[in-house]
């Protein structure tokens, strides 16, 4: 009998956000994969999934870390997964159950989905949802995200500057994500279609280090990969117009 594959999410950094459901399938399965960084000529990086979770691991369990290349091209990201999915299917056919941490959701811009594709057919799978990044940057911003029939558009910052700006004009309500070395020119697009006042900015929400401030108030030039910022100009006034500040503390 084949063991079950498990993509959990992890939430967007805080330890506290992870569900009870994940933390069960976690602390039961033999087998935990999740991926790492790797900046090349055999160095790699610390998981961010991992460490989220890190206080919950046994040493009984075996890790699986997938180093994924620290590059915008497919390749050789494709070959990762399929060896990556070779080696978990081969613990799932031996039935032993593999749980995959994702950071945040594995479903909303989750490297999980490409371990799915690739052993879904074949073996029973699981999704445990996690809190997003979008979900916790509004707590953060203490700032509701969409109302009643307001829409609600997600772009990832490397669209060109066109694709962008057609998105932000036909939208109530926009999230910009993987913001990073894209943020002096989204920061321009922004501005330029005049939404500077009603937009946030986040980075690193849920960890010790977030920042949560107007995006008017940035001086950064770059921002790190984890980052976003959070515009509304939907038809709920009292929306638009409460103060872009750091939510409540916890």
């Amino acid at each position: 009998m084949s063991g079950k594959l498990y993509g959990i999410g992890v939430g967007p950094g805080d330890p506290e956000l992870l569900t009870l459901k994940a933390h069960r399938i976690l602390t039961a399965s033999p087998v935990i994969a999740y991926p790492a960084p790797d900046f090349g000529q055999g160095k790699g990086g610390e998981s961010f999934a991992r460490s989220i979770v890190a206080a919950h691991i046994s040493p009984d369990q075996e890790e699986i870390p997938i180093f994924i290349p620290m590059r915008t091209e497919r390749f050789p990201a494709r070959e990762i997964y399929d060896r990556a999915a070779t080696e978990i299917g081969g613990h799932l056919d031996a039935g032993r159950d593999v749980c995959v941490l994702c950071e945040g959701d594995p479903f909303f811009y989750g490297s999980f989905m490409y371990l799915f594709e690739r052993l879904a057919d074949s073996h029973p799978v699981e999704i445990v949802p996690g809190v997003s990044s979008l979900m916790a940057s509004a707590a953060a911003l203490g700032r509701p995200i969409a109302a009643r029939n307001d829409r609600l558009t997600v772009l990832p910052a490397p669209l060109d500057d066109e694709a962008l700006l057609a998105a932000i004009s036909g939208s109530d309500a926009i999230a910009i994500m993987k913001v990073g070395r894209h943020l002096k020119r989204v920061r321009a697009l922004i501005e330029k279609a005049g939404l500077l006042p009603a937009a946030g900015y986040l980075e690193r929400i849920g960890l010790a280090n977030q920042r949560v401030l107007p995006l008017i108030d940035l001086e950064d030039v770059a921002a790190p990969y984890f980052s976003m910022i959070l515009i509304y100009k939907g038809a709920e006034d009292w929306i638009a117009q409460r103060p872009l500040t750091q939510g409540d503390a916890a």
